[in-house]
């Protein structure tokens, strides 16, 4: 017998049904709540609210769990590989040894623009923000990618999907050239996905940007932590905007513009800033531990606690371990990542972080790497896009695939004026 849910509303008792979901979710089905009562729920941010079935990410907040189609993160540290990482998110299963090389291939074959494409760029002004150009670019490839408004078949989608994760990283990279008045730098065809991005932003004509195995690694890492985590802002954005049947393009466009939002993507720029702050006002981690302990000092400390997590950040701990790794490989001397480094030791040992469960998260440690790699504050978001990117694909797919996807239109409760009569100008 299906579990029913009941509400109570004056001497009217409404039956709602109760889904369950495969790791024990459990959700009241409010589909019929308004034909059946006249009543919709209230629940601003959508804190509560699930707006959709899927089968991609797992998150338990309480037990810092993450998991893409029930694979632990933690299996993907050992050989990271982001495409086949994206794979497993946008298909649903992991790759077998044909369908990645051929996968692979189609990456390397897709990731030159368009010719045409280059004179875009020319349009922005050296300063503007990366994400204003990410986000008109993806836009600007559907016009050169007209076939792909449709998908006739999954032979087509997965040539989109390819070329949209293969020219997200070309696009990247030239906003990043454009902006240093830089040569462009074409794809290196001998070069994996991650070492192809970082040629592409920081070789020059005549002398290539060699990247050590560690980087590589970490940078594999660092994206695939970030490829998909349920129904998040700039997700859930992808699937809105998807719903109107909106095609791939601009559909992840979309996304790329809500994660620009500091309060989302933008959290990892904002450990960066918190740490000049701190050199420039001559602060040290001790200090900062204290005004972040005083609610009325005005002090926010970045890059600690999780919405989502209520212990540790599953994505930190494989970041941390990577950071590590970065800063001995490259030897960086940077006195933010040493405040950095100072203010993780000193929070991780404090009673007042501890027992609030305020550790570092995927933001703090992916900040210092993306710093440690010299990639500029603006880029960081950019970044997190790239990282992103298959997860919104399979979000979109998912929810393209689905034959009951009903176009998203939220109710909302008018707190407007009553009705009241138009006033002429001469009686204002």
């Amino acid at each position: 017998m299906t579990d029913t849910a009941k509400l109570i509303l004056g001497d009217q008792t409404i039956e709602l049904p109760v889904i369950v979901g495969t790791e024990g979710e459990k959700a009241i089905d409010i589909t019929n709540l308004r034909a059946k009562t006249g009543y919709i729920t209230y629940d601003p941010g959508f804190g509560n609210t699930g707006s959709c079935k899927s089968a991609i990410t797992f998150i338990d907040g309480e037990k810092g769990i993450l998991r893409y189609r029930g694979v632990p993160i933690e299996q993907f540290v050992e050989h990271p590989n982001f495409i086949e990482v994206a794979w497993l998110l946008i298909f649903g299963r992991f790759p077998k040894k044909e369908e990645l090389e051929r996968f692979s291939a189609l990456l390397t074959e897709y990731a030159p623009l368009h010719e045409a494409m280059k004179h875009h760029f020319e349009g922005f002004p050296v300063d503007a923000p990366p994400m204003a150009i990410l986000s008109a670019m993806i836009n600007t490839l559907s016009c050169f990618e007209p076939q792909f408004s449709k998908f006739e078949d999954d032979e087509a989608f997965e040539q989109a999907a390819a070329k949209l994760i293969s020219k997200v990283r070309t696009i990247a990279a030239y906003s990043y050239r454009r902006s240093r008045g830089l040569p462009f730098m074409y794809p290196d065809p001998k070069r994996r996905y991650c070492s192809n991005f970082l040629h592409m932003m920081f070789s020059m004509p005549y002398s290539d940007y060699e990247v050590p195995a560690e980087i590589e690694d970490a940078l594999n890492l660092v994206l695939i932590l970030h490829a998909d985590h349920e129904q998040n802002c700039s997700t859930s954005t992808v699937r809105m905007v998807g719903s109107s049947r909106a095609n791939l393009f601009a559909s992840c466009a979309a996304g790329v513009c809500a994660l620009w939002g500091p309060l989302h993507g933008g959290a990892n720029v904002a450990v960066i800033e918190m740490l000049e702050a701190m050199h420039k006002g001559g602060l040290t981690p001790e200090q900062c531990l204290k005004m972040a302990k005083d609610k009325d000092s005005g002090f926010r400390l970045m890059g600690f606690g999780h919405r989502v997590y209520k212990n540790f950040d599953p994505r930190a701990r494989i970041l941390k371990e990577q950071c590590d790794k970065v800063l001995a490989t490259l030897g960086v001397k940077d006195p933010l990542l040493d405040i950095a480094r100072k203010l993780e030791e000193l929070a991780l040992q404090d009673p007042y972080f501890v027992e609030r469960k305020l550790y570092p998260n995927v933001d703090f440690y992916s900040g210092i790497i993306m710093r440690a790699l010299k990639i500029p504050l603006n880029m960081f978001t950019v970044m997190f896009a790239i990282g992103r990117l298959p997860g919104w694909i399979a979000q979109w797919k998912e929810q393209h695939d689905d034959p009951t996807n009903r176009i998203a239109r939220p109710r909302q409760i008018y707190t407007g004026p009553t009705k009241r009569d138009y006033v002429p100008m001469d009686q204002r």
